[in-house]
């Protein structure tokens, strides 16, 4: 969700529990920012919301509630949608007693190429391949939220049509609501001790919102030592969800939730010992990038580092307060905390920072020959004498907004042009910083993905700190090189168990 109309799929409000039928959840993948019990979550490029046109993603709070069970029936024979459902066990194993595939018990790393761009899109996705025989899926790259989350034919009661059928599960695969996973996803709040299943609830500011169950299935994992891990990892198996519009084909099966929780499938993943618990993604300003689990892309030199900091009890990657800087001026606003969020289209300011930040721009171009123009995409827009083609036409006129974080050691996030401009379709020149107290953030600030295109960002959870550093996306790192230099040829990771074009197998 991400815009004051378009918020991308932050994945808003978690909320976990077991509501009822009557009361159904909807789904919205598209920005997503989790808190712990709460989680942002902002629109995309493909809604409209507010009257404006959204891309697929915006800034939406998401929710986990605790509530009583949800009674489902998992689908045989036919896919259309029904509305009764019933329990049924007995409970599978726990997932935390589930083994990883011999072999894979020491730590690797794994790479996925990222699919997607800002604009028009709205997103960032990679494909992953779960089930026995593994299938693909479309999963939207969401760093702000914990639960991962297919749509689900269980049978489905409101569903998106996706780029793939939805997920058909199998009743065996059901996780029992006295697993620690499921435990964990509910804040440690134990559900009935009589029930069967754990049921969730994710609930998005943009009034999307996704209802289901947790399911434990295998992940066909190509890693950089050129094994094929199989761990068994728990994902929600959402069969209710509503969408602003729920006549419009969704971009993705579901949301691919990489928080700090432990139901999150990086936790995951570590906890089996496949990876260690590090994260990181690289957005190409002209769409695609990667995505990579453990720490064996990681540069060992250039990196600019900041130790993680929490807000609150909320459950996300913040690097803490910072002071913001136009073209090197202090802009006099009071340090504020910053989160990082793939799960958002855009990045959003909060009231102070973003009107001192919207004066200071306009104060620059009050000379310029760029005219306020109104623009259906986005709030803040200029035309020129005639349609602008790309950022590269007007970036002379803009300058470097600067994040100096306080905690890090000369810890600077400087955003170019191309890292708060789009040009739309119709030949305008808008930002794409919003204003966040409009949708609920209050003072937060918010770096979505236009603010980190073009940047390697690392979340290392093992050392507790993120890093960033510029980097060229269509390319992945040398991670042998020292001074984290990058491959021309891709082909180069053939003995790291990539393909020659430098992406791993999927011939799983």
């Amino acid at each position: 969700m991400g815009n004051q109309g378009t918020i991308s799929p932050m994945q808003g409000e978690e909320v976990v529990g077991s509501p009822s039928p009557a009361s159904p959840i909807v789904d919205n993948p598209s920005l997503s920012f989790v808190f712990h019990l709460q989680t942002l979550f902002v629109p995309r490029f493909d809604r409209t919301m507010g009257g404006r046109e959204i891309s697929r993603r915006g800034l939406l709070f998401a929710v986990l509630l605790v509530s009583a069970a949800i009674p489902m029936a998992f689908a045989t024979t036919s896919s259309s949608p029904k509305k009764e459902s019933k329990s049924w066990g007995p409970p599978p194993q726990l997932v935390s007693e589930l083994p990883v595939d011999a072999g894979v018990r020491v730590t690797s790393s794994a790479v996925f190429r990222i699919y997607g761009n800002v604009y028009p899109l709205g997103l960032y996705y990679v494909e992953m391949h779960i089930g026995k025989p593994p299938k693909p899926y479309f999963l939207d790259v969401d760093t702000g939220s914990d639960l991962t989350w297919l749509q689900c034919d269980a049978p489905c009661v409101r569903c998106s049509k996706g780029p793939h059928p939805w997920y058909r599960p199998n009743k065996k695969k059901l996780v029992n609501c006295k697993d620690p996973l499921c435990v964990a996803l509910h804040s440690g709040v134990v559900q009935d001790q009589n029930c069967e299943q754990c049921d969730y609830e994710i609930q998005y500011e943009d009034r999307g919102s996704s209802l289901g169950v947790l399911i434990a299935d295998s992940f066909a994992v190509r890693l950089t030592n050129s094994t094929v891990a199989r761990p068994t990892l728990a994902f929600g198996c959402g069969y209710d969800q509503q969408v602003p519009n729920q006549d419009a084909s969704a971009s993705t099966d579901g949301i691919l939730g990489l928080g700090t929780g432990k139901v999150s499938i990086l936790s995951q993943l570590s906890d089996q010992g496949v990876t260690k618990n590090v994260v990181g993604h690289c957005l190409g300003g002209k769409g695609g990038g990667y995505l990579f689990f453990g720490d064996d892309l990681v540069p060992t030199s250039r990196m600019t580092w900041s130790p993680m900091s929490r807000i609150g009890s909320k459950n996300y990657y913040s690097p803490g307060p910072a002071n913001l800087y136009w073209d090197n001026q202090y802009l006099g606003v009071k340090q504020t905390e910053v989160v990082l969020d793939t799960g958002s289209t855009f990045t959003y300011f909060g009231h102070q920072s973003y009107q001192a930040f919207l004066s200071a721009v306009k104060s620059d171009l009050s000379e310029k020959p760029l005219k306020e123009e109104a623009d259906p995409s986005l709030p803040v827009c200029w035309k020129g004498q005639k349609p602008f083609k790309s950022v590269s036409d007007v970036k002379k006129y803009f300058k470097t907004l600067t994040f100096n974080f306080v905690n890090g050691k000369r810890a600077l996030l400087e955003m170019l042009p191309q890292n708060y401009l789009i040009i739309t379709k119709y030949g305008n020149a808008c930002l794409g910083i919003l204003n966040g107290t409009e949708v609920g953030l209050g003072n937060l600030n918010v770096i979505g993905d236009i603010s980190l295109l073009d940047h390697m960002v690392v979340y290392d959870n093992e050392k507790q700190h993120i890093g960033w550093v510029r980097a060229a996306c269509d390319r992945l790192p040398n991670v042998d090189s020292e001074d984290g230099g990058l491959y021309n040829d891709l082909s180069q990771y053939g003995s790291r168990g990539f393909l020659s074009k430098g992406w791993p197998s999927y011939d799983l």
